[in-house]
């Protein structure tokens, strides 16, 4: 009886297909990826209502030397911010009373999530 039950066993996850390993992620993984996301609206955003340079495109560069992902991880970080970015774009072509508003609770929500991440998640 044990040996039909192994068999059994056996013939289901075979039916069932193959098992493809899948990494875990971390429990910081999406509050990172959001915080990328913030930093690309918030480079275009703040650019468009007047402030040129490059600190939220650097910040992002910061962010993913500390980190040091893997490529795979690495392009969802760029992913994530050029998404950022490009909600924005599409909406905006002046800096207006809502982009501004859009800044500041972009600031914000971009300073809650550093916080939370390094206090929860910190060495």
């Amino acid at each position: 009886m044990r040996r039909a039950s192994t068999i059994l066993f056996a013939l289901t996850l075979a039916a069932s297909g193959p098992i493809a390993a899948r990494a875990v992620e971390a429990p910081f993984e999406p509050g990172l990826m959001r915080l990328a996301e913030v930093m690309g609206s918030l480079h275009f955003l703040r650019n468009l209502c007047g402030e040129k340079g490059t600190q939220w495109r650097e910040q992002m560069e910061k962010l993913l030397q500390s980190e040091n992902p893997t490529p795979e991880r690495r392009a969802r970080f760029i992913a994530s911010f050029n998404r950022g970015y490009r909600s924005f774009e599409g909406t905006y072509t002046a800096c207006t009373a809502s982009a501004t508003e859009a800044i500041s609770r972009y600031m914000k929500e971009g300073e809650t999530l550093s916080r939370d991440i390094a206090s929860r998640y910190g060495n």
